[in-house]
């Protein structure tokens, strides 16, 4: 039977991709959801990992995207608390009207002397001016207000005092794996079009080729034609991808992405860890570009850069330069911890999916996102530019109601108070947290220390990812996860590939002692599960090796530690 619903084709499985299929099958919408990478491959893997509402856009005037900020993280925090968590960060001023001429020059417009005023750092003034904006603009109750701190005192990060006097705290929040993020929003997808009795179809490592009003879907490796439909629209969402794939689809466009490129490192360097203290800093570097240095997870995420970049997202790779330029902004501003590139664990580099515009400097391109419709395309096709994780669920709200105005519907309902999965029932406290675990833990007869390494990747929905006929009490070499939570991902969460395990689903990159034993424990799972040949054992555990080091700057042990 012919399904009466409308068909949508969404290009692009990032978060903004799968974001939207998620809010268009709220409404009845078949869906078709295709990449050709993985799921969250591009920029949604590759940010500073910030729930943020974008305190530097108040200097250029942005105060509506602010407040759409500000509002979707509290959102967030209450609908996805297994992924989005509190963060109080510290800014160090060294003076205090520092840029009071050059912020007000880029809020009025001023010409870009006075803009480009050098000033040194911003002053205290200046910062607390922006975070008073920023707590009213918030109104959210459950975090602290802004705040403002002596150097050396308690409770604070540690500075160079001698060169910093003041420090203005406020809070924002972060997302430690956004990757997991946008699984969840897939599957969720999956789930509500279940649910619905609609279509909900997800290609990774596949292409589109148009014909007419058909689109066929095939496999990147091999040709092979997976799906053949006709779609009623089509949505451009692949990021910094979006002028090659309008170039693939032969959609005659002017350029429409102007993307950076931005570096960040992890270090489990432990005098920096304890510096922060599970605390976040919010620097400017010597030439004014804002340095993030953040708690993750046991160790640090230090970030980002913002260079002009032209070339396929996909081959963006962090320079020495960058990589150096970002250690010696930790060492101006932390004392004594003397971090170099040895003490690195890994590092990353992504591309921004910013709009092309006329900007003096990177940091001056908005952040704004908006849907364009490309005139004169049958099937009718749209392209989403910008946007960032913070405000994935309300361009997919507002990109969702276009698509079906196009389609002469009305949205049925909306995800605005719709918790993702593993956020049910999710207890509020670290206590309530550490009782559910055990509970669990004693339920699926695992450890405590296994449940809470697979809670961290999935929340409340690890009980039913762990539970079933699979006893086996094994973990991963060399971590907590359970090799039975690894085979329910193999079967659930579209893995394809050695990567994307390692990369996306497991979050084993983040593993400081990842090592071989690991990867020949996956291979081996996908083997059973069909995905992988066995005389290709050897070869795809060599192919994650090597790009782990090209890509990511990460070694692979040869034993577990």
């Amino acid at each position: 039977m012919t399904s009466t619903r409308p068909t949508v084709l969404i290009l692009g499985a990032g978060i903004n991709g799968c974001a939207l299929a998620r809010e268009l099958a709220l409404s009845g919408v078949d869906i078709h959801l295709v990449d050709q990478a993985d799921i969250a491959f591009g920029a949604t893997a590759y940010s500073s990992r910030l729930i943020h509402g974008g305190l530097r856009y108040l200097e250029y005037g942005e105060f509506d995207l602010v407040r759409e900020s500000l509002a979707e993280r509290t959102r967030l925090l209450r609908l996805a608390p297994q992924f989005v968590r509190p963060l109080q960060l510290f800014i160090p001023t060294d003076n205090r009207f520092g840029g009071l001429v050059s912020s007000a020059a880029r809020f009025l417009g001023w010409p870009k002397r006075w803009a480009e005023a050098p000033a040194g750092r911003r002053g205290a003034l200046l910062v607390r001016m922006g975070l008073w904006f920023y707590d009213t603009y918030a109104r959210d109750p459950s975090l602290p207000k802004r705040a403002t701190h002596r150097a050396g005192a308690p409770d604070v990060v540690r500075v160079d005092a001698s060169k910093f006097r003041w420090l203005l705290s406020y809070y924002d929040a972060q997302v430690r794996y956004p990757e997991r993020f946008t699984v969840a929003l897939a599957t969720d997808a999956a789930r509500i079009a279940a649910e619905q009795g609609a279509v909900f179809r997800l290609h990774t490592y596949a292409h589109t080729r148009l014909a007419g009003r058909r689109a066929s879907i095939h496999s990147v490796s091999t040709g092979e034609m997976l799906d053949e439909f006709a779609p009623d629209v089509i949505v451009n969402a692949t990021g910094a991808w979006v002028d090659l794939t309008l170039a693939e689809l032969h959609v005659p466009s002017k350029p429409l992405m102007g993307g950076t490129k931005g570096s960040h490192f992890v270090t489990h360097h432990a005098a920096l860890r304890d510096a922060l203290d599970s605390k976040a800093i919010y620097a400017e570097a010597t030439d004014g570009r804002p340095v993030f240095i953040l708690p993750f997870g046991d160790g640090v995420l230090v970030g980002t850069t913002d260079e002009p970049y032209s070339g396929d997202p996909a081959d963006a790779l962090a320079s020495g330069a960058e990589i150096d330029y970002l250690l010696a902004t930790v060492n101006d501003i932390v004392p004594g911890v003397d971090i170099n590139a040895a003490d690195i664990d890994l590092h990353y580099c992504g591309v921004r999916p910013l709009p092309r515009v006329a900007a003096d400097r990177p940091a001056a391109i908005t952040r704004r996102h908006w849907i364009q419709e490309h005139r004169d395309q049958t099937p009718p096709l749209y392209s989403i530019i910008g946007g960032k994780l913070t405000t994935c669920r309300s361009l997919a709200e507002e990109s969702a109601r276009t698509i079906l105005k196009r389609l002469d519907r009305e949205p049925t309902t909306n995800s605005r108070e719709r918790l993702l999965p593993g956020a049910n029932d999710y207890p509020t406290n670290a206590t309530d947290i550490a009782a559910r675990q055990a509970t669990i833990a004693r339920c699926v007869r695992l450890t405590t220390q296994q449940v809470a390494a697979v809670w961290a990747l999935c929340g409340t929905d690890c009980e039913t990812a762990l539970a079933g006929e699979d006893h086996d009490p094994a973990s991963l070499a060399g971590t907590s996860l359970p090799a039975r939570f690894a085979r329910h991902v193999i079967r659930h969460e579209w893995a394809t590939t050695l990567d994307d395990l390692v990369e996306r689903r497991l979050m084993l990159l983040f593993q400081p002692a990842l090592c071989v034993a690991c990867l020949r424990q996956l291979a081996e799972l996908m083997v059973a599960e069909g995905k992988l040949q066995p005389p290709a054992v050897d070869a795809a555990i060599e192919t994650t090796i090597t790009r782990l080091a090209t890509h990511f700057g990460k070694r692979v042990a040869p034993l577990a530690t």
